[in-house]
């Protein structure tokens, strides 16, 4: 495995790693009844396609994958085509024509695939693909199998994965240094993505929010003032491999009393989640554990857990005062990464705040993945 500081131009991993991804899809191609398998990205969405050639995906790509042979990888746009070819060494790459779907299915059949044959797809497939490839194969859906492939992460996974965390830890150590009244709202993304741009880091997301339950996916054209409260979600990506930090600021004075108390509320809840997680431990395990929410008068508006890293992964679950959807027959496993959240709001919303963190789940409890201080902290 090559990391962050490595001389090649491009990181890879290892060819047992990849062999390993290879398998498993394999696998889970046979347990379809299916020969060969299509997976699909379009607008950077569509990580199966990085996961297996690790082309992240721009404009639009499609990977043909038959167990034993090479990889066919198509990129749009044509220019792309030179980048990809750097970056997926191991795959064939082609543009993938004016029409990439007949491009691809013309494959699919040189390799033998014929009328009505079962085809696994992956990925965020439009309706016009899919009709396209629907009259020549019968195509079989295999997001929930890849999901499966995605929640558990191999030690070489995890050792990228550490990097995209101190990326993220990196981008709110900017926003916590160089933040303070008078800062413009929109300048906090920049702050944060100048820590991890020059070194080879992506934005995944940098959220801010101010005198609002959660932070917002847009900045607002105003600046932070003495006596705000700041929410922030982080997750900057080395690569496909993305941290997720949540921190609580004041900015310029002490916190008033509600939001010390909320802050010390979500401290707990957050404790008693991570001291729950083990291999084995159930959603509903965890639900429970959230029970100090509810039980102080408060309650969320974010998701409590959610599983990270290739996809916004199973479990998703909130507080108990705020379940949206029946809990999931769902236990943990070694190997799996989690987000845990709590985003502990007044009953109006009118006041909240959030902490948390990625964590890994060990044969041992959860292992902290980042290394950022906790607590509610301040700025300016």
């Amino acid at each position: 495995m090559t990391t962050a500081t490595s001389a090649l131009p491009y990181p890879r991993f290892s060819d047992a790693e990849m062999a390993r991804r290879r398998d498993a899809l394999a696998a889970e191609l046979e347990a379809a009844g299916a020969a060969h398998a299509l997976l699909y990205g379009a607008n950077r969405a569509g990580p199966a396609v990085a996961w297996l050639t690790r082309w992240p995906v721009t404009r639009e790509a499609l990977c043909v994958f038959t167990p034993g042979e090479p990889d066919l990888l198509l990129v749009n746009f044509y220019n792309h085509v030179p980048n990809a070819e750097r970056i997926a060494t191991e795959a064939e790459v082609r543009w993938a024509g004016p029409k990439p779907m007949a491009t691809a299915t013309r494959e699919l059949e040189r390799r033998g695939t014929r009328r009505g044959d079962r085809v696994g797809v992956i990925g965020p497939l439009g309706y016009r693909p899919y009709a396209a490839l629907a009259e020549f194969a019968a195509p079989v859906p295999l997001d929930d199998a890849y999901t499966r492939l995605r929640l558990r992460k191999s030690a070489e996974e995890l050792d990228w994965l550490r990097v995209g965390c101190g990326f993220t830890d990196e981008a709110v150590r900017a926003v916590h240094d160089q933040a303070g009244p008078g800062t413009d709202e929109r300048e906090l993304g920049n702050l944060a993505e100048r820590a991890y741009v020059g070194r080879g880091g992506t934005t995944h997301i940098h959220y801010f929010g101010v005198g609002s339950s959660v932070p917002a996916q847009w900045p607002a054209a105003r600046t932070l003032e003495r006596g705000d409260v700041l929410t922030c979600e982080v997750s900057a990506s080395y690569w496909d491999y993305t941290g997720q930090l949540l921190r609580t600021f004041t900015v310029g004075d002490e916190p008033a009393p509600l939001y010390r108390e909320l802050h010390e509320v979500a401290e707990a809840a957050f404790d008693a989640l991570f001291a729950r997680v083990r291999p084995g431990v159930t959603a509903a395990e965890l639900v429970e554990a959230s029970a100090v929410i509810g039980d102080a008068g408060f309650t969320t508006r974010d998701d409590l857990v959610h599983g990270f890293v290739g996809g916004y992964l199973p479990p998703v679950l909130g507080d108990r005062t705020r379940t949206l959807e029946d809990l999931p027959d769902f236990g943990l496993g070694e190997g799996m990464a989690i987000v845990i959240q709590p985003n502990v709001v007044t009953p109006d919303e009118s006041a909240g705040v959030q902490t948390g963190e990625l964590v890994a789940v060990t044969a041992n409890g959860a292992e902290r993945l980042h290394r950022y201080e906790r607590g509610l902290l301040r700025i300016g």
